[in-house]
């Protein structure tokens, strides 16, 4: 049994702000049965601290980055879980990043290497007689732990895995925070965690963890690129025999549709297109469940929009983000009947949306995997994608190849422009036309692997080789 320590700032169902809470509250039960002992270590945030029920103190420090903590063991269903009770970092209303006005926090580079020398001193000394063999680091929330790890001269007993799920987002800090975050200053340049003569916690992740992974094989290639790599591409070019890309999975039990065949998505579909008030139109109906910012290529939809309208296709929007946007929609929503636009997020409504609408938007400009998708292809709601990423991973395009050897999932289009995504939309209104062939992408798409079999399979062989390489 391989015992790992998986430290995240977000976890479901206690915490979630992206696809990163939804890998770090999967992955324990996915790879208890691959003989994999993971638990789990987690900021202390009210939600947190008020819902992981009993617990019990196997730690404290009397002045952790400013004030006293205390660690909790608690338990997550059958998972256990360490929560890091500090309330001088993590009692505060807001978000686990932003404050209650849409601001970081002031002190977020204490807040992250609090949680990340308390998983090196986990590591290091064990906890409750527990003691993890791998150190596993998702995101710059947890950047500092392997540099830590080493600092506490621990690195040679305790391999430790850094997972980018979002290169984007870096934990910069001033170089003046170098003494406060105890980080030692020889590190301080451009082989160490310096970043353009700022810190960054999450070079020093990828500087100082022995392996790296990221959440899908083609985001691994795209990293090492200068249009992807956000300046870290040097990096990973650098480490580039080091890093994997696993693509995440969802929870297919949590994610079942309410259909068993594709014939049973029509009384869903009625439904949806009733409760929007929508015409009967020839065309397929489909479904955005997104942020709705440039990243998630929301500008690209808006302009490539009218090729799919034009023919009968229509639109449901669930989603919040750019102010801009959403107003868009909202504009489009009142002057065509086609489309109705939902500000804000409704798990339940989302559910439905994806329950009951033909293809589901996707058109990301990057894409580290994406979890859209997967729910679209379990619900055989055919995905129409970016070329980026997971979605270049997950999706089989219905390009002429595919078509012929019925293996097509979804449609993917190339260049990430609004031409390329209307000239998508055109042939997704001819393929929803052709019922044969419509009919068979959809019951692909819902026998495709979506789950976390094959992914924790790929992570527990990733440890073995960690601890083998002790």
């Amino acid at each position: 049994m391989t015992r790992v320590l998986s430290v995240t700032s977000e976890c479901v169902p206690l915490i979630k702000t992206g696809g990163l809470a939804d890998v770090a509250g999967a992955l324990p039960g996915a790879l208890a049965p691959k003989g994999v002992e993971m638990r789990t270590l987690l900021p202390g945030y009210p939600k947190v601290m008020s819902e992981v029920g009993r617990r019990r103190k196997v730690a404290e420090w009397d002045d952790l980055f400013g004030g006293a903590a205390r660690l909790y063991r608690g338990k997550l269903g059958e998972q256990v879980l360490y929560a890091l009770d500090a309330p001088h970092l993590y009692e505060r209303d807001g978000g686990p990043y932003i404050d209650s006005h849409g601001s970081d926090h002031s002190d977020n580079a204490e807040r992250f290497a609090a949680l990340s020398v308390t998983a090196a001193m986990l590591c290091a000394d064990g906890v409750e007689g527990w003691f993890p063999q791998v150190m596993h680091c998702h995101d710059w929330q947890a950047g500092y732990a392997p540099l830590y790890l080493r600092e506490l001269g621990a690195s040679d007993r305790v391999a430790s895995l850094m997972t980018i799920h979002n290169i984007a987002f870096q934990g910069l800090s001033p170089a003046s925070m170098i003494s406060p975050l105890s980080l030692p200053s020889s590190e301080f340049n451009e082989r160490g965690y310096e970043y353009w003569g700022n810190i960054s916690a999450l070079k020093a992740g990828l500087v100082y963890a022995d392996k790296l992974s990221t959440v899908s094989p083609t985001y691994a290639s795209e990293l090492m690129t200068s249009e992807y790599g956000m300046g870290l591409d040097g990096v990973l070019r650098e480490r580039q025999e080091d890093l994997v890309g696993i693509l995440n999975g969802i929870d297919e039990d949590l994610w079942r549709p309410p259909y068993k065949a594709p014939s049973g998505k029509a009384k869903h579909r009625a439904a949806l297109r009733n409760e929007f008030g929508l015409p009967d139109w020839p065309g397929p109906i489909c479904v955005l469940v997104s942020r709705l910012t440039e990243q998630k290529g929301i500008d690209i939809l808006l302009q490539a929009l009218p090729a799919l309208l034009d023919r009968g296709g229509q639109l449901i929007i669930l989603g919040s983000g750019d102010r801009a946007f959403e107003r868009a929609f909202q504009g489009y929503a009142e002057a065509h009947e086609g489309v109705a636009a939902t500000i804000g997020y409704d798990e339940a409504l989302a559910r439905r949306m994806i329950a009951g609408g033909d293809a589901i938007l996707v058109p990301s400009r990057f894409e580290p995997c994406g979890l859209t998708q997967l729910y679209g292809l379990r619900h055989g709601t055919i995905p129409v994608v970016g070329l980026t990423g997971g979605l270049a991973d997950t999706v089989v395009n219905a390009s002429p190849a595919g078509l012929a050897s019925g293996a097509a999932t979804g449609l993917q289009f190339h260049p990430l422009t609004a031409q390329a995504l209307a000239q998508e939309f055109m042939k997704l209104v001819n393929l929803y036309q052709d019922r044969e062939t419509w009919n068979r992408m959809m019951k692909n798409a819902m026998a495709a692997p979506v789950g976390w079999d094959q992914s924790a399979t790929a992570y527990a062989s990733l440890y073995a080789e960690l601890v083998r390489a002790e």
